[in-house]
């Protein structure tokens, strides 16, 4: 009886769990990823609908910061530094808050992007870049809040917010130009320290040409211009004791070790003393 009484309550536990009610939210939550020249543009935000509602002057009043949505805040972010109305705005994650007006809207990037709507209390060093938008009335009705980037260029879009018959849009500048030469610049330079490092990492793991290793290890480490990471130099006097140039690892590891407690990693001073004493008996 006892074993029924125990399954029949199991099975009510996973019934109920199964049971949960599914609805319709009434401002669902939005995704949305746009490429501005190379700057990545995603935004976060609940969308809510006027259902017959007057919204701008009334639901929302004009003067008052909204939270420009539903729910949480609406979080816009930029993969890139930008800029908007000759100001910079760094690349971030930032809560968007306007001030609606008949004439003008103040929009407001905030730091503090983890509130549920407006902060309980509004603090002005959190205003990252604070700008000014002129609505644009429209000859058709926009039921749900649509915030979206449009007017996209090589060089700038345009981030806008309409709803019902109000279309605000807030012009921002992308660096791709200055992106796409630091990449180019990049790459015809040709591969990094770390790419480097990593090639002779992986040779040494997988047991791969151990002098193919020890060149690309000590592409690496000229590559940091006489301030070798100690990493680097452990990785070069595995490799060297690993070729049998025992000598050679002795004297690497003893540069990793001077490095490692420079820095005051305790691991590597600890590996590489073990080193120098396994490779000094041999």
């Amino acid at each position: 009886m006892k074993k029924i009484i125990i399954a029949a309550g199991l099975l009510l536990i996973t019934l109920t769990a199964e049971a949960q009610v599914k609805t319709p939210q009434p401002s669902p939550k939005s995704d949305v990823t746009q490429v501005v020249g190379l700057t990545e543009v995603h935004i976060e935000y609940s969308r809510p609908s006027s259902k017959g509602r007057t919204i701008f002057g009334d639901l929302v009043p004009f003067g008052k910061t909204w939270r420009t949505g539903a729910n949480g805040n609406t979080v816009v972010t930029f993969s890139e530094d930008v800029k908007i109305g000759g100001k910079d705005l760094p690349k971030g994650s930032y809560s968007l808050f306007t001030v609606p007006k008949a004439d003008s809207w103040d929009v407001i990037f905030y730091k503090d992007t983890n509130n549920w709507g407006l902060p309980a209390e509004w603090n002005e060093n959190k205003v990252v870049l604070r700008t000014t938008a002129k609505p644009e009335n429209l000859n058709r009705n926009v039921e749900t809040l649509t915030i979206a980037v449009n007017n996209i260029s090589n060089d700038s879009g345009s981030l806008e917010i309409s709803w019902e018959k109000t279309l605000v849009a807030v012009k921002f500048d992308v660096p791709t130009q200055k992106t796409a030469m630091a990449s180019i610049e990049s790459t015809l330079s040709g591969p990094s320290g770390d790419d480097y490092f990593a090639s002779a990492q992986y040779y040494y793991q997988s047991n791969g040409d151990m002098n193919k290793a020890l060149t690309w290890v000590n592409a690496a480490i000229e590559k940091s211009k006489g301030d070798a990471p100690f990493w680097y130099l452990r990785q070069k006097s595995l490799i060297q004791s690993k070729l049998g140039d025992k000598k050679g690892a002795i004297e690497t590891a003893k540069l990793s070790l001077a490095a490692a407690e420079k820095a005051n990693n305790a691991d590597y001073v600890k590996m590489n003393k073990d080193s120098i004493a396994e490779w000094s008996k041999k």
